[in-house]
């Protein structure tokens, strides 16, 4: 379905993408993983289109994405952070959305599904964090399109709204939908990815699934495998450097 090939992406003097090979082609979830810096929000919006790489190629369905941009029809995206107008409704916003990409979204099953009924006629302004999220949730899967993309879907949700989006993410994977989530919750990795990609400066260190993830870092926990990746000697850390620091951070989090 997506086809990555020795994808490289700077800003400025940074290289953020070093040569980055992959290929998402079974139906399913992949969590990418990584700290933060690590590429991962780049490498999505490079998927997207909204990042223009200077070496590599992007191909979705066997063809280049360079040049073109129907294929994003076939992509819903919710974004980390949802800057939509403060003033508009979340009806007007639906309403928003499905002007720009036209078709016939299916918004009123999520409405009932994450309880956004009430909140309809209220503006975004006003709204909580959570429910801002919910309103984001529902906006990007309203479409039926084969490819999800979902940059921190977790932030702000209570408890009975995270059940909800993990049934749905589970329908949806059902359909043989192929799924990208990026998420610091590892617990939420653990009970719903079938595959990680684990970033680290601009690199991919593993991609596989959970258990070879564990077996290979000699680890009972996804938290202590990616602690494992972070401390490897031979991924040529410094001792001040930015991978040793995220290790450090990970490790006060076990």
């Amino acid at each position: 379905m997506i086809t990555i090939e020795n994808l490289q992406k700077s800003f400025g003097k940074q290289a953020v993408l070093k040569g980055i090979s992959l290929e998402f082609a079974r139906p399913g979830i992949t969590a990418i993983l990584g700290p933060n810096g690590s590429g991962k929000t780049t490498l999505i919006k490079s998927i997207l289109g909204m990042a223009l790489p200077e070496k590599g190629r992007i191909r979705f369905q066997g063809k280049d994405i360079r040049g073109g941009w129907a294929y994003r029809r076939q992509i819903d995206y919710l974004p980390q952070i949802a800057r939509f107008p403060e003033n508009l409704t979340v009806r007007e916003l639906l309403r928003m959305i499905r002007d720009l990409r036209g078709g016939q979204p299916d918004a009123n099953r999520l409405i009932r599904l994450f309880a956004l009924e009430p909140y309809l006629d209220k503006r975004l302004g006003a709204l909580s964090g959570g429910t801002r999220q919910k309103a984001n949730i529902v906006q990007a899967l309203m479409y039926d399109s084969p490819v999800v993309i979902l940059d921190e879907p977790t932030s702000g949700l209570d408890p009975v709204a995270m059940i909800r989006l993990k049934e749905l993410l589970r329908e949806e994977k059902e359909k043989g939908k192929h799924i990208l989530v990026t998420t610091h919750i590892m617990s939420f990795v653990e009970e719903m990815a079938d595959e990680v990609v684990f970033l680290l400066e601009g690199h991919i260190h593993f991609q596989g699934g959970l258990k070879e993830l564990k077996e290979k870092y000699n680890a009972a926990s996804l938290e202590r495998a990616i602690a494992n990746i972070l401390q490897e000697g031979k991924l040529g850390f410094k001792a001040n450097g930015h991978g040793a620091k995220a290790a450090r951070l990970v490790l006060k989090a076990l």
